[in-house]
């Protein structure tokens, strides 16, 4: 029963950094263009503007992505409940497969907002 637990918080990991991230995103998007935090793609740090449009964008579509697989990864561990290990570990690689997925799926929206919404050389 300690590892439906341990598999239950581990896969709630991802939809939770996803709202907190996208928050911090959406809401106080970094200040400077810099390579450690935020959405740093070559398109995202030519310009301030590009940045805060890439910053904002992203991060309220990780915020909202994030509440929408919250729900559905809670909800996919509770019949496993009492579950051999073998398949609760299964059931949490498959959910953080998808999870991460996702995760990586969202950032192509972003990037076709930047190219539609600047020039080639990032200015408005």
């Amino acid at each position: 029963m300690w590892f439906w637990w341990f598999m239950f918080i581990c896969d709630l990991l991802v939809p939770v950094v996803m709202i907190l991230c996208g928050r911090m995103m959406w809401k106080h998007p970094p200040k400077k263009i810099n390579s450690f935090f935020g959405y740093r793609t070559s398109r995202s740090m030519k310009n301030m503007d590009t940045w805060i449009f890439a910053q904002k964008h992203f991060g309220k579509r990780w915020w909202k992505i994030g509440w929408i697989i919250f729900i559905p990864s809670i909800l996919v561990h509770i019949p496993f409940y009492g579950a051999s290990d073998d398949m609760i570990g299964i059931v949490g690689l498959i959910l953080v497969t998808v999870q991460t997925i996702i995760l990586i799926v969202s950032i192509f929206p972003t990037e076709r907002a930047l190219k539609n919404t600047f020039p080639e050389e990032g200015g408005v």
